[in-house]
């Protein structure tokens, strides 16, 4: 495959996997050194749960919560989440908006607007996008689709060094447990739940620094694999 900074064919990178695997950090990168645009559906479902937990939505009042979506705009603008037109970056990287991401991702009514959302914009330019189904559902003919692991406990680790960076207070054991209890939501949910789709790269990050995963993921896409 021809050098994808040089090109001006439209193609799209899939990034799936369990909370913690390192996929925003290395999507980031990679759009970065490709020139191309980054979507990370999980802040975008970050920030709807955000949205519902500070407006009290009972999730089983199915009128409120389409109200809500209806009158919900979640955008990116330089590397910036946009909540209804408000940068909501750490707001919506909490323990908290973490479990509300993990729950309001199982509704239909917030995935088929999401959803919609994200197919647009892959539509229209190349991007690189990560979350749980993205190869498997959002964009399942997407050209590149790479699947990131590690153990849960080097997530736990790198989620709660995260924390303490940012003056959050939490213990390592609750950081594990969170996403012990994740995954296992995530991969027993009904909707889409996670999973390697069956034309995906596994990359195991465990012991891997974000440049050796990135450029894993660089040489795949410029060698068309």
């Amino acid at each position: 495959m021809k050098d994808m900074n040089n090109t001006n064919e439209k193609f799209n990178i899939a990034i799936d996997g369990p909370s913690g695997a390192g996929k925003s950090t290395i999507a980031k990168e990679v759009a970065k050194i490709l020139s191309i645009d980054y979507i990370d559906t999980g802040a975008m479902y970050r920030a709807i749960g955000y949205k519902l937990g500070q407006n009290q939505v009972d999730l089983t009042d199915k009128n409120a919560l389409r109200q809500l979506l209806e009158e919900t705009e979640v955008d990116f603008e330089k590397g910036d989440t946009l909540l209804d037109g408000e940068v909501v970056n750490d707001k919506i990287r909490t323990p908290e908006a973490s479990k509300m991401a993990s729950v309001c991702s199982a509704l239909p009514e917030v995935r088929t607007k999401l959803v919609a959302l994200q197919r647009k914009m892959a539509q229209k330019k190349s991007v690189v996008m990560d979350g749980r189904d993205i190869g498997t559902n959002v964009l399942p003919e997407a050209e590149f689709k790479i699947f990131l692991t590690a153990s849960s406990e080097e997530r736990a680790e790198r989620r709660f060094k995260e924390l303490q960076e940012k003056g959050q207070q939490s213990t390592f054991q609750q950081v594990l447990e969170d996403i012990e209890q994740r995954d296992y939501h995530d991969t027993t949910r009904k909707l889409n739940p996670l999973r390697k789709a069956k034309d995906a790269v596994e990359l195991d990050t465990t012991g891997m620094s974000i440049s050796e995963v990135t450029r894993k993921i660089i040489d795949l896409v410029r060698c068309g694999r």
